[in-house]
């Protein structure tokens, strides 16, 4: 008798850039490769292709005009250096490295790096510096930031919808950080305010990102702030490794070292993937990873239908429509809408616009009428369909088995009246693989001439790819 030979399985592993956030790393299906008895590989099944071919629309409205600091190239540090500066070049050893450009009122400050076995396992600082280069003392007011690390929020895998009210569901720092700031919350480790006086600096950040204690000796940090400032200020994200004491110990740079780094230092190698330009047409794509100064902090929506009315009223049963969301150059899903922020400044090395608007709010209202003169059940769906330019089979393309990464893994908070008249106020964390068919986040039942208003918030959570759909459908 022929003895049974064991089974083995095939994990695929495709790198490919894909966003501001850089190189991502994606896993493809986890389905099994069976070695039959002849040594011959038996293929894996071929996925079912599912297509909905309904209207794909883009979202109305745009990105508002203040800048966001987004400093996240090189995402991967190796060695100190300037990660990110504003400042004036002037009597500064690297000018090639400041991007002269000030703050004033509202910004939003972006900062998301990462690092893995650094010399000697040191600790690497991560530091945000302001200056003030007037002669009258500057306020920045700190109205919301937080700042996670990987290693105490690390990336899992989790159910496709979990309620998260209180923000103890996530999956990696920055899907952490961005529902802390969407909550409005501010950290207790950031002060409301900060008074800087004429022609002098503060740290807004100085912490740590330790390694020496990390199972993989890998570790990351990301920091979501929205600030605003009462008058000019410059400002840079720099790495430094901790100082260490006498008796051995480490200790966090000081004001003065960060001032040093910033005055004689470089940027920070080795650098990322140099970006395609945007008219190269064919050819391989290079998102790259974003340093610079990004134009717009939320997007606010109104969908209605048919356009410039003042309601969305529901199709007839088995209908639905997608609004884009986060498209991107060769993403647009058929709607020839990119939504990335273009770039304000930005160093030559790279991205060319911040891919995935990671950082972003979005803000969509959804006024639903439903005109008949019988109850209609309609669904609230945000997923993730394959990504295309234009829609190569008449319609969002989804797969079952779908992928096995997420491409989307953060919170939204939904607001609307449910059936019994209640108001409802909802934080769901969503956890999607690329392709997978999902439940609705809401449904709703209307009756006759009934009008009810959904409202969708969301911070685009980092580690996520765009684009997504959000999906309305008056269910049969």
């Amino acid at each position: 008798m022929t003895k049974k030979r064991p089974i083995f399985y095939l994990s695929i592993l495709t790198i490919f850039g894909i966003s501001g956030y850089g190189l991502f790393v994606y896993l493809n299906s986890l389905e099994p490769l069976a070695i039959a008895q002849d040594n011959a590989p038996v293929p894996k099944p071929t996925p079912e292709i599912i297509v909905q071919d309904h209207a794909v629309r883009p979202l109305p409205g745009q990105l508002d005009s203040i800048p966001m600091f987004n400093s996240n190239s090189p995402e991967w540090l190796k060695n100190e250096g300037i990660l990110l500066s504003t400042f004036p070049d002037t009597g500064k050893s690297s000018p090639q490295a400041h991007l002269n450009f000030p703050f004033q009122g509202r910004f939003d400050l972006f900062v998301h790096h990462q690092t893995i076995n650094p010399p000697n396992l040191k600790t690497f600082y991560l530091g945000v510096i302001l200056h003030n280069p007037s002669s009258r003392s500057v306020t920045v007011n700190v109205l919301q930031a937080a700042s996670y690390l990987t290693q105490d929020s690390t990336y899992i895998k989790l159910p496709y919808y979990v309620e998260n009210s209180n923000n103890t569901v996530y999956a990696g720092p920055g899907d952490r950080a961005v529902h802390d700031v969407l909550q409005g919350k501010r950290q207790a480790d950031f002060p409301s305010l900060i008074i800087i006086p004429p022609r002098q600096s503060r740290m807004l950040m100085n912490l740590p990102m330790p390694v020496r204690d990390v199972e993989k000796k890998q570790n990351g940090r990301s920091t979501l702030m929205r600030l605003r400032s009462s008058g000019k200020v410059y400002t840079a994200s720099l790495a430094m490794f901790a100082k260490v004491n006498s008796d051995g110990t480490e200790r966090a740079p000081n004001l003065t070292e960060w001032q040093t780094l910033l005055n004689t230092g470089s940027l920070a190698t080795p650098r990322d993937k140099v970006p395609t330009p945007p008219e190269q047409i064919g050819g391989q794509l290079i998102y790259s990873r974003v340093a610079g100064v990004a134009q717009g902090s939320r997007w606010n929506a109104v969908l209605v239908d048919p356009p410039n009315a003042n309601d969305f009223t529901i199709s007839q049963p088995g209908l639905a429509v997608s609004y884009a969301i986060a498209t991107l150059r060769s993403g647009t899903l058929g709607t020839n809408q990119n939504q990335s922020a273009k770039m304000l400044v930005r160093y030559p090395d790279t991205a060319y616009e911040s891919h995935g608007n990671y950082g972003v709010e979005y803000n969509i209202n959804l006024p639903l009428k439903n005109p008949t003169k019988q109850t209609q059940t309609v669904s609230l769906t945000l997923s993730t369909p394959l990504k295309e330019e234009r829609l190569s089979r008449g319609g969002l393309i989804f797969r079952n088995p779908s992928f096995g990464f997420p491409w989307f893994r953060g919170s939204v908070r939904l607001r609307y009246k449910n059936d019994q008249g209640q108001q409802v106020n909802r934080y769901v964390h969503l956890w999607q693989p690329r392709g997978q068919i999902l439940e609705p986040l809401v449904k709703l039942n209307m009756t006759a001439g009934d009008r009810k208003n959904v409202q969708l918030d969301f911070i685009y959570p980092p580690d996520s790819t765009p684009p997504q759909v959000l999906t309305i459908r008056t269910t049969d």
